[in-house]
């Protein structure tokens, strides 16, 4: 079992979606309602097939959410982080989970039940818009990633994937912009979906030209620009 956790950065909860729109007291309400849950790097948080009855708010760390392909391929959706709410889908249509998630790091989260969520919903539907609005914006999400897969080489991919980690992981620095995914070489494929061969070369070939910088589970984005330009 999931171990429990202490600390927590309420900054971090707030900006999860179902915090949205809400006034303090509505807030403070839903907020009190969240147990804490301490994952390990490596450990997972459930699987896919698993019942869905709680969705989670990361508070610090790295999740991970992949699933498997009926030949036995992994797949990763998506790297979550601080402020993302996840498992929310199995909650309103009763379904199985769609995906494993996994923690990349230690990672701390808080869950709210399914037996608080839909009451409380009930309670504040301003609610639903900002969870309909999550919900419309990982559809987007979706066809996204398929689009890409059909109409972008894996060089694209591999840019557009930097770029999108960047932008949720990343920080300023002196000489570009570093990136700490912490994912291994092997989980970067998995993203892009494409062989670690194929992805190795491509982050060879973007640091021979200079637009980044190779360093372990983290790239140093020296060009931006050009890499941006790439993952279109």
């Amino acid at each position: 079992m999931p171990a429990k956790s202490r600390t927590i950065d309420e900054n971090v909860v707030r900006k999860a979606p179902i915090f949205q729109g809400l006034d303090q007291a509505a807030a403070n309400t839903l907020r009190a309602a969240m147990a804490p849950v301490k994952l390990r790097k490596g450990q997972a948080l459930f699987k896919e097939g698993d019942d869905g009855d709680n969705l989670y708010i990361i508070t610090s760390g790295k999740i991970k959410l992949g699933s498997k392909s009926q030949d036995g391929r992994e797949n990763l959706l998506m790297v979550l982080g601080p402020g993302d709410m996840f498992g929310d889908l199995s909650l309103f249509d009763a379904g199985p989970r769609t995906s494993t998630a996994t923690a990349v790091t230690e990672s701390r989260l808080l869950s709210l039940g399914q037996d608080k969520v839909i009451p409380w919903v009930r309670e504040h539907p301003e609610a639903s818009l900002h969870l309909l609005a999550r919900l419309a914006s990982r559809l987007r999400r979706t066809n996204e990633v398929v689009s890409d897969l059909v109409f972008s080489d894996v060089p694209g991919r591999v840019a557009k994937a930097l770029i999108d980690l960047g932008v949720k992981f990343g920080e300023k620095v002196s000489e570009g912009f570093l990136v700490h995914h912490d994912l291994t070489q092997e989980e970067l494929a998995q993203l892009v979906g494409a062989s670690r061969e194929t992805v190795n070369k491509a982050l060879a070939d973007f640091a021979q030209r200079g637009w980044i910088k190779l360093e372990a589970r983290a790239v140093l984005i020296l060009n931006y620009d050009r890499l941006l330009k790439r993952g279109r």
